[in-house]
């Protein structure tokens, strides 16, 4: 089972995006609504790979990214820009 940690500031889309990962069995769906939260859990729990929101509050998915090589090496990390309004 490959173990994903989900980050996105909308908590919604985290609920959605676990839900529709994990419906085959495949994944392990973690979910952070920051990038602190997850820098927290990335201390707890081992995660097979990242997928990240680029345009959050406090900490935007670039200095996460960062942030994530620094402290957790190379970790696969997927970023995407988020919803339409975010892409405008």
């Amino acid at each position: 089972m490959i173990s994903v940690l989900y980050v996105d500031d909308e908590r919604d889309l985290c609920e959605i995006s676990r839900v529709f990962l994990e419906r085959e069995g495949e994944f392990q769906v973690g979910t952070a609504t920051s990038a602190q939260e997850a820098l927290r859990l990335l201390n707890l729990t081992s995660y097979n790979v990242i997928i990240s929101d680029y345009s959050m509050p406090g900490m935007d998915g670039l200095d996460f990214l960062k942030t994530v090589r620094e402290c957790h090496g190379d970790l696969p990390l997927s970023s995407f820009p988020g919803g339409p309004e975010k892409m405008s």
